[in-house]
């Protein structure tokens, strides 16, 4: 009887109703938060890795185009050895400055993923 009068004057069951409430509508609002960044990063990501695949496609053909150009005028495969060679020495520039690079593109990725708009 005491329990039931103090629940009541401090209206305890009202408060925890008004709670639980509030919690499952923060929850739910979190899930749609969760799934438009969701839709948002992988919509970015396709389209990133749609870029990159055209750019290297055209790298791809642009260097076989190169290379038959420097062939016909200098016989042979020295085209291809020359291209070859040319990404070969952007290899190896890439690699000798990743320490530099690295933490560059980090820093990037770290940004844009901070990001709010």
């Amino acid at each position: 009887m005491l329990k039931e009068s103090l629940t009541k004057f401090f209206k305890v069951d009202t408060l925890l109703g008004n709670l639980t409430g509030y919690l499952e509508t923060r929850v739910e609002l979190f899930k749609i938060e969760v799934k438009e960044d969701l839709a948002k990063n992988l919509s970015q990501a396709v389209f990133y890795f749609a870029m990159a695949f055209l750019i290297a496609l055209f790298i791809v053909f642009f260097s076989i185009a190169g290379a038959l150009l420097i062939s016909s005028r200098l016989g042979g495969f020295a085209g291809f050895s020359i291209v070859g060679g040319f990404y070969l020495l952007v290899g190896i520039i890439l690699f000798l400055s990743r320490k530099k690079v690295i933490p560059k593109v980090e820093r990037r990725f770290a940004i844009m993923f901070r990001k709010k708009k």
